[in-house]
């Protein structure tokens, strides 16, 4: 049995496909399906069910798979112990974020990241909660940029910053007559929410009470007319004038658009979110850690106010 073994039998079981498996492990599909048979004769059991285009886990292949998740992270933890001793910021650092913050968040913390630790190479990420969740629980990744609440065991959460959601609007729209906003001036407004899965979509929800609100025959009292796939394709339809839009302070930039284009104003009483750093309890390297944080607080403050 060898770890090489035990990541092809995890990567089956993430993609349910020899051919996308042997993708994801660089290899190809005879060498994955020859080393997971080797390993299932030398288990003496069957590991997966095959059938023409389908591949489940057997019972006792799930529970061999779940061990093997454990043994492969603690074989991580082995290395970044090495690496650890060898130099802390002088190795790779794999870290996500999430969509909604990343593309904005990135191009401040970076290049100060890079000069407090400039032979640390980084990998950079984004994608949604969910799975940078899993990627973290598998040492795919090293730390990940989340809005709290973020639960997880055996995982340290670090608060970075608090920063206010603000109503995306053409130039020429009523409300931008207005300094600042209340929940109940959306009420007859077409707002544009990103899609099922962003945690994002979930916080507008739950700050704008009045966007799940229904009538008694089932109609919504606010609509969402459409769903975009990220926060720049919202504002692409607001700019098309489909409807306005509610967003971070740090992704409410107009000025691609050009001058009297679009217009960003704030609530009332601003609903805000936490935006936090968390790694793996386990993770031995804590300096490049703290770079990290450092970097993200410092270029913070540009659009929001810090967490601490």
């Amino acid at each position: 049995m060898t770890l090489t073994e035990l990541r092809y039998i995890l990567a089956l079981k993430d993609t349910g496909h020899f051919g996308r498996a042997a993708e994801k492990c660089f290899v190809s599909q005879p060498t994955l399906s020859v080393a997971i048979k080797k390993l299932e004769d030398e288990l003496d059991i069957p590991l997966f069910e095959r059938s023409r285009g389908q591949v489940q886990t057997t019972p006792v292949g799930e529970q061999v798979i779940q061990q093997a998740r454990i043994v492969l992270e603690q074989a991580n933890h082995i290395r970044e112990l090495a690496n650890q001793g060898r130099d802390p910021l002088g190795t790779p650092l794999a870290i996500g974020a999430i969509h909604t913050v990343g593309p904005y968040l990135y191009p401040r913390c970076i290049p100060l990241i890079r000069e407090h630790a400039p032979e640390m190479p980084l990998y950079i990420e984004e994608n949604l909660t969910a799975v940078l969740r899993e990627k973290l629980r598998a040492s795919t990744l090293d730390a990940i940029i989340v809005a709290l609440p973020f639960n997880e065991s055996d995982v340290v959460t670090q608060p970075l910053y608090e920063e206010p959601f603000v109503v995306l609007l053409p130039s020429d729209h009523p409300l931008a007559k207005k300094s600042a906003l209340h929940h109940d001036d959306l009420v007859d407004e077409n707002v544009l929410l990103l899609g099922e899965g962003h945690c994002f979509r979930d916080q507008v929800m739950a700050a704008c009470p009045g966007l799940s609100k229904t009538f008694a025959n089932g109609d919504r009292l606010l609509q969402s007319v459409v769903e975009g796939s990220s926060l720049e394709t919202l504002k692409h339809m607001v700019v098309s004038k489909l409807g306005i839009t509610i967003l971070p302070l740090s992704a409410a930039q107009v000025a691609p658009y050009g001058d009297g284009v679009l217009c960003t104003r704030p609530f009332a009483n601003p609903p805000s979110r936490t935006v936090a750093l968390a790694w793996r309890a386990s993770f031995p390297r804590h300096q490049a850690v703290a770079v990290i944080s450092k970097a993200i607080k410092a270029t913070a403050p540009a659009f929001a106010a810090s967490a601490d």
